[in-house]
C-alpha cells in the first residue's frame, strides 16, 4: 500500500512518461534547444515537466515546486515543496540510448521525504519515503555488501565541454579505475542513485549538479540502508551541489581515494 502523496507523485510520473515514451527513438523529429556548451534541452523535457506540474500542483496547490526547466513555483505552504526532472539524462534521451529517467521528489522543512524514480523504456519504477524503505517495481532494494573498493564496481558523470573542472575529474578518474574492478559514466545521476540503492552499482559520485538531478536519489540510498553526503562531507548533498555514496565499509575507501586524486598534478 502506498500513502496518498506517493499515489500522487507515481501517478505525475506515469503521465508524464507518455510523451516521452512516444518520443523516444524519434532522434531525426526530436525538437532540441541549447541550453550551454554541452547542455541540451528537448520538447520532450519541456512538455513532461508541464504535466509533472499541473498534476502535482492539481492535487497540492499550495505546495512549491522547482524544476530544470521552468522558474521556481513558489507555493503558499512554506514547509513543502516538490524538486522535479522531467528527463535526467536527456542527452541519452536524445540519442535513444534507453538510460534516462522522470524524477520527483518531496522536500519537507528542507528534508527530502518521499521519492520517484522511473525509467519509462524499461518500465523500472523507483520509489522511497522516509522510514518505509526503498523499493524497485515493488520489491525492497538494499545497497550491495561489498567490502573492499578494489572489488566494486563505482559510477560517476563525466563533465561536458562548458565546466571547467576536466583536469579534476581526470584525476578522479584515473585513481578510481587504479582502486576499482571497474567505473562506469552512464549519463543519468539518478539512475545511477537507484542502481547504487538497489546494489547494481557498489558507489557512485558526482559533481556540478542541481538539486533536481539527486533528491529523490539520496532518500532512495539512505532507505536501502546506504550512505551519501556531499564531496567534502556535507550532511545535504543538495546543498553541495554534489554527492558521494556507498555503503559502510566501501564510503570510507572512495573518499580516500578522492582524497589522493586531488593531490595529483594537474593534467
Amino acid at each position: 500500500m502506498t500513502t496518498p502523496i506517493m499515489t500522487l507523485m507515481i501517478a505525475a510520473v506515469r503521465k508524464a512518461a507518455r510523451g516521452v515514451q512516444r518520443d523516444f527513438g524519434e532522434v531525426s523529429s526530436l525538437q532540441i534547444s541549447v541550453k550551454g556548451p554541452g547542455d541540451f534541452v528537448t520538447n520532450a523535457d519541456k512538455k513532461a515537466e508541464k504535466t509533472l506540474r499541473e498534476e502535482l500542483l492539481k492535487a497540492r496547490p499550495a505546495y512549491g515546486i522547482l524544476g530544470e526547466e521552468e522558474a521556481e513555483h513558489k507555493g503558499t505552504d512554506p514547509d513543502h515543496r516538490f524538486i522535479i526532472d522531467p528527463i535526467d539524462g536527456t542527452f541519452n534521451y536524445m540519442h535513444a540510448l534507453p538510460y534516462f529517467a522522470i524524477t520527483i521528489a518531496l522536500e519537507r522543512k528542507g528534508e527530502i521525504v518521499a521519492g520517484v524514480t522511473y525509467n519509462p523504456i524499461t518500465d523500472e519504477l523507483f520509489h522511497a519515503e522516509k522510514g518505509s524503505g526503498a523499493f524497485v517495481n515493488n520489491k525492497r532494494m538494499r545497497v550491495a555488501g561489498r567490502r573492499e573498493l578494489v572489488d566494486s564496481l563505482v559510477a560517476t558523470g563525466l563533465p561536458n565541454r562548458g565546466n571547467k573542472d576536466h583536469a579534476e575529474r581526470r584525476a578522479e578518474m584515473m585513481i578510481m579505475q587504479l582502486r576499482t574492478a571497474g567505473i562506469r559514466a552512464m549519463g543519468s545521476t539518478a539512475l545511477d542513485m537507484c542502481y547504487v540503492a538497489c546494489g547494481r552499482l557498489d558507489g557512485a559520485w558526482h559533481a556540478n549538479l542541481n538539486p533536481w538531478d539527486m533528491a529523490a536519489g539520496v532518500l532512495m540510498i539512505r532507505e536501502a540502508g546506504g550512505f551519501v553526503h556531499g564531496l567534502n562531507g556535507e550532511a545535504n548533498p543538495l546543498l553541495s551541489n554534489n554527492y558521494i555514496a556507498s555503503n559502510a565499509d566501501l564510503l570510507p575507501q572512495m573518499k580516500a581515494a578522492l582524497a589522493e586524486a586531488k593531490k595529483l598534478p594537474a593534467a
